[in-house]
């Protein structure tokens, strides 16, 4: 964890603390909220039509994420924590990375990303398909980002998609120490080692110390 400054949160409102995620995707919400347990209110912006679609226009996952968690920040009061994740192959030059999400075009489906990547890699021998899952999470209120957080998780890619649980590329993906992608493994396994969950686990930490600041 990276602390951006010395300033911390606001004191929250409500008795269980809430967090906006700057995303409409709502399986990252669904994933998040799970992540974090029922001891916080895990919302995103998703019909809120005032807030601006936040273009991602960094070459990071780090720039991505701070400019999501800021820009959104500049419009609500409280917390707002906002991720760039994505899938990084070696043997494609650490691609797709920043553009995992739109990797086969825009307005792509996970399943188009999901078969560009192993049409590409169609003939590489498992020694060469190593890859990994990163997460950044940044934390920002009013405009300004409060911590930074990154998470990964290695593996390699499978040969064709297995299973279907998850989304993205969790159906092309085996983390280390599995022969089992993520789409085959249960949420419950893949919630205690995933890039996301060990991004979250920090501001978690991070996060249990701000609050019992205010108390």
């Amino acid at each position: 964890m990276r602390p951006e400054n010395n300033e911390s949160a606001k004191p929250l409102s409500s008795e269980k603390p809430k967090i906006l995620l700057a995303t409409r995707n709502r399986h990252k919400t669904v994933e998040i909220q799970m992540m974090l347990g029922e001891g916080v209110i895990v919302s995103d912006v998703t019909g809120l039509a005032h807030l601006p679609e936040i273009e991602e226009t960094g070459v990071t996952f780090e720039e991505n994420s701070k400019l999501k968690a800021e820009g959104i920040s500049r419009h609500v009061s409280g917390i707002v924590l906002a991720d760039d994740s994505g899938l990084e192959v070696d043997a494609l030059g650490k691609s797709p990375g920043v553009y995992s999400a739109r990797y086969a075009g825009p307005g792509c489906t996970d399943e188009a990303n999901t078969a560009l990547v192993l049409k590409k890699m169609k003939g590489f021998p498992d020694e060469v398909r190593s890859a990994r899952f990163r997460c950044v999470l940044a934390v920002a209120e009013n405009g300004v980002t409060l911590a930074i957080f990154d998470g990964t998780i290695e593996g390699m890619l499978a040969h064709e998609v297995r299973g279907k649980g998850g989304f993205g590329y969790d159906p092309i993906f085996m983390p280390e120490g599995h022969q089992q992608t993520f789409g085959e493994l249960s949420s419950e396994i893949k919630h205690t080692m995933s890039h996301r969950s060990r991004a979250l686990q920090q501001f978690k930490d991070w996060w249990t110390i701000k609050l019992a600041e205010r108390c």
